[in-house]
């Protein structure tokens, strides 16, 4: 179950109330969990190749052909718009390319 991937007591006691034992949440929220994550990833992800390139945003924005609003959006840990074709556009524009690797579950009980 996912509530030992807690570490405070406070939010295992409302992840305990909100979703418990039912499998259905349970699953939702590991569905929510992962799609939070991945965004995290993808943001800074940009932003490690963005700096690392030496870039600012506008700079990036112009060679991928966007604007610096999308390339900070894309940055923003929050943001939950990213798409492949923007993510491909951006690594092109950093002499890169997108992979994409699936991994086996781990069930935590």
């Amino acid at each position: 179950m996912a509530t030992k991937r807690f570490q405070s007591k406070a939010l295992r006691s409302v992840f305990d109330r909100a979703v418990g034992h039912d499998p259905q949440k349970q699953a939702a929220f590991e569905r929510e969990r992962d799609g939070i994550l991945i965004q995290m990833e993808a943001s800074k992800l940009l932003h490690e190749m963005r700096t690392t390139a030496g870039l600012t945003q506008r700079e990036l924005a112009r060679r991928a052909g966007t604007t610096a609003s999308v390339i900070c959006r894309m940055e923003d840990a929050d943001y939950d718009g990213h798409t492949l074709a923007m993510l491909r556009r951006i690594a092109t524009a950093l002499g890169r390319r997108i992979e994409i690797h699936a991994v086996p579950v781990t069930k935590v009980s």
